[in-house]
């Protein structure tokens, strides 16, 4: 179904938020957008909303099964408006959002669907969940310039690490939060602000009144920034995502810079949650 403009499906397409776990996707360029709606229906998300450009052209057999809503991801504050948009929509519905080229795997996620595992981390007592946004590459430029291919994709087995997070110069570490880093933007940290080097996004998340999302892809209610309970380990997740280094290869200033993103500890990415939880990238907790 199309949606002339957001304010449009919040009038019209409300009934898409009436049960979930509700898929965002903000559709920044046209590189991969069917296989990453296809992936996110495949994981088992009730709905996909598609925030897009009038540019992109959809199958017709994808057209008919999403929510698709004109909207430009590249103006100021896009990705909050349209999240926190929704989220105001849809109280007490898992919302979950990302971008294009990027693929979302949870443990087991080959065998079990987004909905069974969020009812187990709802049953946790857990009204969000901490995804670790692992970068994705080509392993050859020269054949796919843009740093994009299924077939060829790698990611780095090491380098990843955190820090206390804080809020304020003279402040105390915040419980439980953590800020972590690492991949292409760790690397190539010349390339890329501090505010955006960051690899944490709570990208899962239950609905509440007054919830909103801010602009370093934290919430504004502390709780759903942590990464675990009081008691306990909780599952994590991860977005395997090539969208850094699309903007890298997309850069001038980066793009000219850059003639490989492999080094010696770059692996085959294998499409396998398993594979991610081998190399400490998610965190199944007590589920098994």
């Amino acid at each position: 179904m199309f949606y002339r403009d957001l304010k449009d499906f919040l009038r019209d397409g409300k009934a898409a938020l009436a049960k979930g776990p509700v898929a965002m996707i903000l559709v920044e360029d046209l590189v991969e957008v069917d296989t990453t709606i296809r992936h996110h229906q495949n994981a088992g998300f009730a709905q996909v909303l598609v925030f897009a450009p009038d540019e992109l052209v959809l199958p017709p057999e994808l057209e008919e099964t999403v929510h698709r809503i004109r909207y430009d991801t590249h103006a100021d504050g896009a990705t909050q408006t349209a999240v926190n948009a929704v989220i105001a929509a849809a109280p007490g519905i898992w919302l979950y959002y990302c971008y294009n080229a990027e693929y979302l795997f949870y443990p087991f996620s080959e065998t079990r669907s987004v909905a069974e595992m969020l009812a187990f981390h709802t049953e946790e007592r857990r009204d969000a969940m901490l995804c670790y946004v692992v970068d994705l590459y080509a392993g050859d430029l020269t054949e796919h310039p843009n740093a994009v291919s299924l077939e060829d994709a790698y990611l780095d087995r090491s380098g990843y690490y955190a820090l206390g997070r804080f809020r304020g110069r003279d402040s105390e570490p915040m419980e439980r939060q953590l800020d972590f880093f690492g991949g292409l933007r760790w690397r190539f940290e010349e390339h890329e602000p501090f505010e955006r080097r960051r690899i944490d996004r709570i990208a899962l998340f239950r609905a509440a009144p007054g919830l909103e999302l801010r602009e370093d892809h934290t919430f504004n209610d502390e709780e759903y920034n942590t990464y675990a309970c009081l008691w306990h380990h909780n599952l994590t997740a991860a977005i395997c995502s090539f969208r850094t280094a699309k903007a890298l290869r997309s850069n001038p200033g980066s793009r000219f810079e850059i003639h490989n993103f492999r080094w010696r500890n770059s692996t085959p990415f294998e499409w396998h949650s398993q594979q991610l939880m081998d190399l400490g990238l998610m965190e199944p907790g007590q589920w098994f």
